[in-house]
């Protein structure tokens, strides 16, 4: 298990995991029966990766892999953004194969030291407000909701909406 920086060569391994994990069919986090067509591109990759307030790490894994070296295997990934005192996290993705074995915990253990590195007060996520197991799941991590909603990103950038959505905003504090 290794958790880095991702950099530009990873961008078609990351879509690829985005898309499996926001879009596929398997493991309990897609968001395929409320969105269709898919969560990101290798350019919505790309500009998130330009940003100079942003990274996105990955989390890489060969176990299993027999003459694989560990880097090469993307099981995991999050995109960190910093906007004033707070650090926005989101993307978090996990291979639907890997999910519930945290990974998904592992990133976010990483974006809270990344956090307390940079000086941020707080983490801050918007997810879609249907998602109730995806809402909980965060709040099991010290993630609290603020009260505060937003409308879901008009457009296709992030895929299709099935029926009307809106995002809930969750903050926990860096202590």
């Amino acid at each position: 298990m290794s958790i880095s920086c991702a950099i530009p060569a990873d961008i078609p391994a990351l879509t690829r995991l985005v898309n499996s994990a926001y879009r596929g069919e398997g493991g309990w986090t897609h968001e395929s029966h409320l969105l269709s067509g898919p969560r990101t591109n290798d350019t919505g990759i790309d500009e998130l990766m330009r940003d100079p307030q942003s990274m996105i790490l990955k989390y890489t894994d060969g176990e299993g892999v027999p003459g694989r070296d560990e880097q090469d295997v993307l099981v995991g990934c999050v995109y960190l953004q910093k906007q004033g005192s707070k650090l926005y996290l989101g993307l978090l993705s996990v291979s639907p194969e890997q999910q519930g074995k945290g990974v998904g915990q592992d990133l976010l253990n990483s974006a809270l030291a990344y956090a307390r590195e940079i000086g941020c007060a707080s983490i801050r996520i918007t997810v879609i407000s249907v998602r109730h197991e995806l809402i909980e799941w965060y709040e099991r991590h010290g993630y609290k909701r603020t009260g505060e909603t937003e409308p879901f990103h008009a457009g296709e950038k992030f895929g299709i909406q099935k029926q009307p959505l809106e995002l809930v905003v969750l903050e926990k504090p860096v202590d």
